[in-house]
């Protein structure tokens, strides 16, 4: 059978926007191209947003801010000394880019000025670390992004 140019263009341009077809279905119904937001209540995250700038700017104005440091039973996160740690409320939250599910928050509660966050929750790789906590009325907020 012979084909002329004419069909063979229009075999062309069909099998070309077949092969397309092919990726535009595959990226869309496959879990692993998942393009969701980064959070779910993007919109309620976005009216608290000047809030979480106030509250950074006065964990910036302490004397000492929050640190943290990677130790073998987890993250040690470490308050200001000068702090009575029984006015200290609040949470932390760990946020795992690649993988919501990975998502924790666990709430503050101190002994001394130490809180551990334990290794068996955590994978190695990158975490974003949100601790929105209260002083004396005052609220802070302290965010890192850290590799574990």
């Amino acid at each position: 059978m012979k084909v002329n140019w004419g069909t063979a263009i229009v075999i062309a341009f069909v099998g070309f926007i077949g092969f397309i077809m092919y990726f535009v279905v595959n990226m869309a119904t496959n879990d692993k191209y998942d393009h969701d937001l980064v959070v779910e209540d993007y919109y309620q995250q976005e009216l608290k947003f000047q809030s979480n700038i106030d509250k950074e700017e006065n964990s910036k104005n302490l004397k000492t801010d929050i640190t943290w440091k990677k130790t073998k039973d987890g993250i040690l996160v470490e308050f200001p000394n000068e702090l009575d740690i029984k006015q200290i409320e609040g949470s932390v939250f760990l946020y795992r880019p690649s993988n919501k599910t990975l998502d924790f928050e666990i709430p503050i509660s101190l002994s001394n000025h130490n809180l551990l966050i334990p290794d068996n929750k955590l994978l190695d790789g990158r975490w974003n670390i949100s601790i929105d906590w209260t002083y004396n009325n005052e609220a802070y907020l302290y965010k890192k992004e850290i590799n574990y």
